[in-house]
């Protein structure tokens, strides 16, 4: 079977997801405060009662790990672009990065499952560590995304903005 040759860019589906998880992350970051209080009222043996900020926040949470998942298989399937490095160190950056982003989109959910449905607070403090961690990572891959746009500008997020072949 002949090699496959990396796409030159991301497909629309591919660059929906992209968007589609970071707006579902930014808003678990804004209904985070609704969580933390109902799991307050709970381990404080109250009634948590209906909120539909939790809900959002739930429902978004499984969201990011299903899409992150779906990002995964079409990245496995159809391939991606060949990164565009400025340097090794930089590369080996992006790649850390984009691992780490990957494994928290999928841990995070699976953390807050086990906190939320199973009453396991060792999983809501990872839970909360790794939103720390995420925050930082997206942080970075934003700082790299901005560097390759205006310091090195060799196109790298207009990759993220329009499909291509």
């Amino acid at each position: 079977m002949p090699a496959k040759t990396a796409p030159t860019g991301y497909s629309r589906l591919q660059i929906a997801l992209h968007w589609l998880i970071f707006a579902l992350i930014a808003q678990q970051y804004l209904f985070k405060d609704a969580m933390s209080a109902a799991w307050d009222r709970i381990t404080d043996g109250l009634e948590a009662g209906f909120d539909p900020l939790v809900l959002a926040h739930v429902a978004g949470g499984a969201l990011v790990m299903i899409f992150a998942l779906w990002r995964l298989t079409l990245r496995a399937r159809r391939g991606v672009p060949p990164a565009i490095e400025a340097s090794k160190v930089q590369g080996i950056l992006a790649k850390l990065t984009h691992v780490g982003l990957y494994a928290l989109m999928i841990l995070m959910p699976l953390s807050g499952s086990v906190a939320w449905f199973g009453g396991v607070e060792a999983a809501a403090q990872g839970h909360n560590v790794m939103k720390i961690i995420l925050l930082a990572l997206v942080a970075l891959h934003v700082i790299g995304a901005l560097n390759h746009q205006f310091i090195l500008r060799d196109d790298t997020l207009a990759r993220m903005r329009r499909a291509q072949g």
